[in-house]
């Protein structure tokens, strides 16, 4: 029901900027903030991994469309990964502004061509938190195919080559130990140069299953 109405709106907004003779230099793009929700079993997320919240692929692999008119080409189709950051650079650049990049980049240029690199070898998650969908906090990293996850709860790492294993069912850690320690060394370098907020204990937590 949810995605036959996102349907129906976009159709209506698509309709709406034809009666206004703006669809010509107006930019869609359509995205979701996280993967399909297994909790209840409402959504199938196929062969990767878990759902909303988590740090596998199933909780942020999610579709990402731009209709630029006079820029994006139709039916391209792209595997290079993008985050939701990359927006605020993307719209810039759209709007004539000076482009500010730092965890997000400007896809205009690779948008237009298609082969254009997009200048970043790795993207960051951190998700101090819990999720009701059972989730737990973590910190993730992916550069190039792989990536590395560090749960804050149990204090252990997961490596995953995403090019072999999309579903993340075979865990890297122990067989890499070297690239593991490499990627853990980036991941926390750059969590110190964004100053990340880490989990705390709550102090007044009360354990109702051991009371």
């Amino acid at each position: 029901a949810m995605i036959s109405s996102v349907d129906q709106s976009v159709c209506r907004v698509r309709e709406r900027l034809e009666q206004l003779g703006i669809q010509g230099h107006t930019a869609i793009f359509f995205t979701s903030d996280n993967g399909g929700l297994e909790l209840r079993q409402i959504t199938d997320n196929g062969v990767i991994r878990a759902g909303k919240g988590s740090a596998y692929e199933g909780g942020v692999r999610v579709p990402f469309i731009a209709m630029i008119p006079g820029v994006t080409p139709a039916g391209a189709v792209s595997d290079v990964p993008v985050i939701g950051m990359d927006l605020y650079a993307t719209l810039l650049d759209l709007a004539g502004q000076t482009v500010i990049e730092n965890d997000g980049k400007n896809l205009l240029p690779y948008l237009r061509s298609g082969d254009t690199p997009i200048e970043r070898s790795t993207i960051f998650w951190h998700y101090p938190h819990y999720h009701p969908g059972g989730a737990t906090p973590y910190s993730a990293m992916r550069k190039g195919d792989y990536k590395l996850i560090e749960f804050f709860e149990s204090k252990t790492l997961e490596l995953y080559d995403l090019s072999s294993d999309i579903g993340e069912e075979h865990e890297l850690s122990d067989a890499q130990p070297e690239l593991t320690r490499q990627l853990y060394e980036e991941l926390k370098a750059w969590r110190d140069e964004v100053d990340a907020q880490y989990p705390s204990e709550n102090p007044d937590f009360i354990d109702d299953l051991n009371e």
